[in-house]
């Protein structure tokens, strides 16, 4: 979620000039945005083991509601202090819902869920194999020619899926387990439909823009079915609660999603693709370090492989459509991010 080129970046979200840089791939990378960059990982990589704790307060619906909702008050609030509250247009409405019910509501929701069965370093890998769904469609539905080594990247992630569901490592026979793990995978392909759409479509509106109007659609939607199908609110407001409830809402959600925001104006559209698949190896290595869960030899390897393969599915490469349009690195790291607004 990270805003289009083409429109400014709010001046609260924007990162301060620095003095130095670091340069990867030939690319100059700020002092700055390198923090924001960083602080972001950690704070998205932290989300997974904290949200894994919060469910140990509040049941899983209503602990994404409430994440989103505190998010959006977050934002609004930040935005109307500013005077810079978007209201949104006809072209806006289309992605708004997208993001919105599939990549907030659906994806959260069913991550919550999942985790409520599943550790949280392998729930959060299992959700960022988004490739293995948007490669193929783009390539089936909407013709574009990838190269030999994003499809052997895209193999590398579905064998590390495929270690992941072994029935060495999983049991089979457990229905519930099977269908936490199927959950993760839905979330991803939610995740890769929002990415899609980007791509193909969009509008002209920044991602910081959007984003308070997605969150909100996205409690307005998860608050009255936690209400239908979990009952009155469940959280024990207990301190516990709280803490995981402002870390996940106002801190991960609506901070974090400045601080990308901000870095990825400044940072390349191809190392910022790259990067971010820190987001589930951190979130591995805090659950690991601070929920005391140990890492089998199937999650390590299964792991390791989606994550080479998700890398080299990201790594630039020019390819073209039937219609004969060439797509530039640029389009081909945003199409990867769901980032690119045409």
């Amino acid at each position: 979620m990270s805003a289009s080129a083409a429109v400014p970046t709010p001046s609260a979200c924007r990162a301060l000039p620095a003095a130095t840089a670091l340069r990867r791939g030939g690319a100059a990378v700020g002092t700055a945005p390198a923090l924001l960059l960083g602080g972001a990982i950690l704070l998205w990589g932290a989300n997974w083991p904290v949200m894994k704790l919060g469910l140990g307060h509040v049941s899983p619906l209503w602990f994404s509601a409430l994440r989103f909702a505190t998010g959006a008050a977050c934002l609004f609030a930040w935005q109307a202090a500013r005077g810079t509250v978007w209201r949104p247009r006809a072209a806006d409405l289309p992605v708004i819902a997208s993001i919105g019910l599939l990549q907030m509501m659906l994806f959260t929701a069913l991550g919550a869920l999942a985790m409520t069965h599943l550790p949280a370093g392998r729930s959060a890998i299992l959700s960022y194999t988004t490739p293995i769904w948007v490669v193929p469609v783009a390539v089936l539905v909407f013709g574009e020619r990838i190269a030999s080594r994003q499809w052997a990247g895209i193999g590398l992630a579905a064998l590390g899926v495929a270690i992941l569901f072994n029935p060495h490592a999983i049991d089979w026979r457990d229905g519930t387990v099977l269908g936490a793990h199927a959950m993760l995978l839905a979330a991803s392909a939610a995740w890769a439909a929002c990415i899609l759409h980007l791509r193909y479509g969009g509008s002209e509106a920044s991602a910081a823009q959007l984003a308070p109007w997605q969150m909100l659609l996205a409690a307005a939607v998860l608050l009255p079915l936690a209400l239908a199908l979990e009952g009155p609110f469940t959280g024990d407001g207990t301190t516990t609660f709280w803490a995981c409830l402002i870390f996940v809402g106002p801190i991960a959600t609506a901070f974090g999603f400045c601080a990308v925001n901000a870095a990825s104006r400044l940072v390349p559209a191809s190392l910022m693709s790259t990067l971010m698949l820190a987001v589930p190896v951190t979130g591995l290595a805090i659950a690991t370090a601070t929920l005391h869960e140990t890492p089998g030899p199937d999650l390590i390897l299964g792991a390791l492989a989606i994550i080479l393969g998700i890398a080299a599915s990201a790594v630039p490469a020019r390819i073209a459509s039937k219609g004969g349009r060439r797509l530039s690195e640029k389009d081909v790291a945003e199409t990867r991010l769901g980032t690119r607004r045409d």
